[in-house]
């Protein structure tokens, strides 16, 4: 740190813990509401992140029954939200407008898997509305919290590729497509990994393109399950592509290019630990390593109960940027600029 910043150590003192007075402080009652799939994961994550306490998850699987003493299922919404001072929605995109909004009107903060909404005009509403209630809104792209994915952004912000004229990014899988697709839950190309995709464009690119067109493959025409989808940006002096697919394999790396060289994040770059900076003279090449613990999950929540604590919106992902995504996705299911493959 030595490089960026004088660096002070501090002398411990005895007897105090900083470590049980930031739970103390910041200790969040939070309720997880989404499918059943997800909620151990998320569980987990949360023990690492200091004042945070999941105490009762929400599920329409009336099916489900109660797997510990620790945590209380139910069915009803409205239950959940009386228990917990905080949410975290990881459910079917389709239901995060009208969850996040019924979360906010009840006076709790919210954490939601990106996109917030299906449509611009949706996003932009939740976010008054949690201004208007002084509550925390955040959009949950644990990329973004990574260690290795932020100090990229600096550095190409910084200038050390040169000017940025071109971002290509890949996001795709097709493990498990058959139940996936086979259940009332499943999650398209587009919602399931755009955001993700998006975020390197948008962040470094900026929201204000020229144009935009896209192409998807679906399974059928009646459809809106996208296997695959390859979306095109037209910005003023640079142009961007991401390819993203829930039954297409692709090599899932990020490339950035620019006036002076590249860099190149290796497949899974969404959970990348390491990137590269590429120059025309390789002996130049710059390899940097970042330890990534869990997915990121654990640092967004971190960010989360901050942004609560400290009454400021901490989210590493601007709100221009989470209305952006979507009206990406609006567009995709209005059909607006986009062909069928």
């Amino acid at each position: 740190l030595n490089e960026y910043c004088k660096v002070v150590y501090l002398d411990r003192t005895q007897g105090v813990s900083s470590t049980e007075l930031r739970s103390q402080k910041r200790l969040v009652k939070l309720g997880l509401v989404g499918d059943t799939g997800i909620f151990e994961k998320y569980r987990q994550e949360a023990a690492f992140a200091n004042g945070v306490e999941v105490v009762a998850a929400y599920t329409e699987d009336v099916a489900l029954k109660q797997r510990d003493n620790d945590i209380v299922f139910t069915n009803d919404y409205g239950k959940l939200l009386e228990t917990v001072d905080a949410v975290f929605i990881v459910s079917h995109p389709s239901k995060h407008y009208e969850q996040i909004k019924k979360a906010l009107l009840e006076g709790k903060h919210v954490l939601c898997e990106s996109p917030i909404a299906l449509k611009q005009a949706e996003c932009q509403e939740l976010f008054e509305l949690a201004e208007e209630k002084q509550l925390v809104l955040m959009d949950a792209i644990k990329t973004a919290y990574a260690t290795a994915y932020h100090r990229l952004l600096l550095l190409a912000k910084s200038g050390k590729i040169g000017n940025i004229v071109s971002i290509d990014a890949t996001c795709t899988s097709t493990k498990e497509l058959e139940n996936q697709i086979s259940t009332y839950e499943r999650r398209n190309s587009i919602c399931a990994w755009g955001p993700t995709a998006l975020l390197p464009v948008l962040q470094l690119l900026g929201t204000e393109y020229e144009k935009i067109d896209s192409s998807s493959y679906f399974m059928s025409d009646n459809d809106a399950f996208d296997l695959f989808t390859k979306i095109n940006f037209n910005y003023k002096n640079a142009v961007a592509s991401i390819k993203v697919g829930k039954g297409v394999k692709a090599e899932g790396n990020l490339v950035i290019a620019g006036t002076k060289g590249y860099i190149y994040v290796p497949a899974p770059w969404w959970k990348t630990d390491y990137f590269e900076i590429r120059y025309e003279e390789a002996s130049q090449n710059k390899r940097y390593f970042y330890q990534l613990d869990g997915e990121g999950i654990r640092y967004e929540l971190v960010a989360f109960t901050r942004a609560i604590e400290s009454g400021r919106n901490l989210s590493y992902v601007d709100s221009n940027v989470s209305n952006r995504i979507c009206e990406v996705v609006g567009d995709f299911y209005a059909q607006k600029d986009c062909a069928m493959i």
